[in-house]
């Protein structure tokens, strides 16, 4: 029989990069020079208006040389060379987080490997296989991996159980637990299994892996616009288009002045070119690129794989959270807490009972019963194959679990079960249990009822702790305006009082997938983005309708397929960190718009009065920054509104940052900071720059 052979697996490198570091610096230079085609500078109007007005200029100085009568031919290549920056600091701004976005696919292609693979015969362990290449499998061929292979193509497991190493794709060290069945049983192309086998059944073909899709994800991310992106595009395709009609008309406005008045000089197009592009938005529309495609860059070194811009932005829109209880809010593992015997039973038979119930049951509930009975009553565990016992696992139509030791049955289980098990055998059921039942619910925690050979022994108390940390989490989404629901399939009881302890503000319990569904649908009706996390097949349909869905890395392909995320550390609680990077992403928008609108109001003071003042010398009175000259102020504000986006570029690719606060007082707080700042800074920076060139008589 061949062995497969595999090329040796490459190493993901998960150093970070530094904002500005050199492997990002000299090819976003470059790429800022590519940017100048045409075609590329159409994508942003604004900026396409800067592009425009720095080619007029040029050409404009051009003819200049030839003509002696021409106005100052320095002026106007000084303006035509900042105009210039401009755009070419916007095409770098873009660049720059491109290029974070190139490193990581380049980083995750590195990841792809040329794989030999064991294609079965039959689907089924044991049975022969042959090697074939990687790429040569098709959706629905099954193949064989073993102890030390790489893993060639995504799939399903369908019989066997393994360790994989799944740090090139996740970047944790700890091996996990693929199985068949069940909610782990995906298995990544490009992970290694490390112990045992498994045997897979294709599910994707090659080119559609999810090492693929994530490449392409990355990759596209800076061609996607989001809907709140494309409306803040045609506000400021509006306002340009505004400002260049007022700004075309005052031409004749100035002729008609000098005419009038018989002396001084309309003002000249250099002028009015440098007008328009210091009165435009040209500050967001520089850098609302490069903020899309960071927020993109800031889910993926979250380890989250965004299908566009549109999901992280919805993402940042949610106000309402649907989270399970399991995992997320509760650490997972319940474990046994105390004993509630039944009247007439002592609380050592009902330990004792409720441990022989356990002996052999692997769950990290079923191993904790046994270790509290060991702790309370110094119960030692005894010899099964001595008992001839026959262990009976937990199903899921029974409810229950336990052992027979020939006649006699011990079972333990939900209390509805045990109570229809125990009047199915034809014997009481003890009014007091109900009580016990609902005192153990009541305090959030499971009640497991005990019965040995029909009689009722009591109720073991499992309990759920909730996470260290996590109430104060919800309490920070209740200020922003985020609903918070709790999922789960524990009783109302259990689910209030969990509920209760971590503060969520609603819950569903005994919920069931259309359940889910419903619910999703119902606060979507009430005009609600919704979002969740899931890693089921049963969670697909719900993880379909939300409109941020996070799946597991770990989970099914369905439930991978069906959400608009994958959370490659296939942590539930990155649902909470997703909503920040999206409220993030949003927020530092909001924050640069905010200040690229009220910087234009200062330039406003900054160049009218100094350019109109020749042909109406009333103006002057407006001239509050008491500016060197005319062609100094008009310079001046040129310098500072391409200075201004080389400052902001660390902004726009770190992003605000995030604080937990409601939507009312966020507007507050950006109106004050950026908005009262982007009025104030310009009138510094401008006359800052007006007194270095008076001083170095550069104007």
């Amino acid at each position: 029989m061949s062995q497969a052979k595999t090329l040796p697996p490459v190493a993901k490198s998960r150093a970070p990069l530094t904002l500005f570091d050199a492997s990002l610096v000299w090819p976003a230079m470059a790429d800022a020079f590519v940017k100048l085609d045409p075609r590329t500078q159409a994508r942003s109007p604004v900026m396409f208006v800067v592009y425009v007005g720095s080619i007029l200029t040029t050409l404009m100085y051009f003819q200049s040389l030839g003509d002696p009568a021409a106005a100052d031919s320095g002026f106007i290549l000084a303006v035509s060379v900042w105009l210039w920056f401009t755009v070419l600091f916007a095409n770098f701004a873009e660049a720059l987080a491109e290029g974070r976005s190139k490193a990581q696919a380049a980083s995750l292609r590195g990841l792809k490997q040329t794989v030999m693979a064991k294609k079965l015969d039959t689907p089924k362990h044991g049975t022969g296989w042959l090697p074939v290449p990687g790429a040569d499998l098709r959706k629905g061929h099954t193949i064989l991996v073993e102890a030390g292979d790489v893993i060639p193509i995504d799939g399903e497991v369908i019989e066997g159980v393994a360790s994989v190493d799944e740090s090139a794709i996740t970047g944790e060290s700890a091996p996990v637990i693929r199985e068949s069945g069940g909610d782990f049983s995906a298995v990544t192309g490009g992970t290694r299994v490390l112990s045992d086998w498994l045997v897979v059944r294709v599910a994707v073909n090659p080119g559609e892996t999810f090492l693929d899709r994530m490449i392409s994800m990355v990759e596209g991310a800076k061609r996607q616009k989001t809907p709140n992106e494309i409306a803040l595009t045609i506000l400021l395709v509006a306002l340009t288009i505004v400002f260049l009609v007022v700004t075309v008309s005052l031409l004749p406005f100035s002729m008609f002045g000098v005419a009038a008045a018989g002396a001084g000089k309309p003002v000249s197009v250099t002028v009015l070119i440098a007008l328009l592009v210091c009165l435009i938005p040209t500050t967001i529309g520089a850098l609302l690129s490069s903020i899309g495609v960071a927020g993109m860059s800031r889910m993926m070194g979250a380890n989250v794989i965004a299908t566009s811009g549109r999901a992280v932005e919805a993402a940042g829109d949610v106000d309402v959270l649907l989270l399970d209880k399991t995992g997320t809010i509760t650490l997972g593992n319940r474990q046994a807490a105390g004993f509630f015997p039944a009247p007439g039973v002592t609380e050592q038979q009902l330990a004792d009972v409720a441990q022989l119930a356990s002996l052999a049951d692997e769950t990290p509930e079923g191993r904790s019963i046994v270790v509290l009975a060991k702790q309370r009553f110094n119960i030692r565990e005894r010899d099964m194959g001595t008992l001839k016992a026959v262990f009976i696992p937990f199903s899921a139509n029974t409810r229950m679990s336990g052992v027979d030791i020939g006649e006699r049955q011990v079972r333990k289980g939900a209390a509805d079960s045990v109570r229809k098990h125990v009047e199915a055998l034809g014997l009481p059921y003890p009014a007091e249990m109900a009580r016990l039942v609902d005192d153990v619910s009541r305090r959030g925690s499971t009640p497991l009822a005990v019965v040995d050979a029909g009689r009722v022994m009591g109720v073991v108390e499992l309990k759920d702790i909730v996470k260290g940390g996590i109430k104060e989490r919800f309490a920070e989404l209740r200020r922003m305006g985020i609903k918070t629901v709790m999922i789960t399939g524990d009783n109302k009881l259990t689910a209030a009082a969990i509920a209760a302890e971590a503060g969520v503000d609603d819950f569903l319990a005994e919920a069931t997938p259309e359940d889910k569904l419903k619910l999703i649908r119902d606060y979507q009706s009430q005009g609600r983005l919704v979002a969740m996390t899931g890693d089921g097949t049963n969670d697909a349909p719900a993880l379909a309708q939300a409109d941020v869905a996070v799946a597991m890395n770990s989970g099914t392909q369905a439930a991978k397929e069906a959400g608009n995320m994958v959370d490659l550390d296939s942590n539930p609680t990155k649902l909470l960190e997703i909503v920040e990077i999206g409220k993030q992403m949003l927020m530092t928008r909001g924050s640069l718009t905010t200040f690229s609108i009220a910087n234009d109001i200062a330039k406003y003071f900054a160049i009218i009065p100094a350019a109109f003042v020749g042909t109406y010398p009333q103006l002057k009175a407006l001239d509050v920054m008491n500016l060197s000259s005319p062609d100094s102020a008009i310079m001046s504000a040129v310098i500072f509104n391409a200075l201004i986006i080389i400052v902001l570029i660390p902004l726009a690719l770190k992003g605000v940052r995030y604080r937990a606060i409601g939507a009312a007082a966020l507007l507050r707080r950006n109106i004050l900071i950026y908005g009262v700042g982007g009025i104030v800074l310009p009138f510094i920076g401008i006359k800052l720059i007006d007194m270095l060139l008076s001083a170095l008589n550069l104007v």
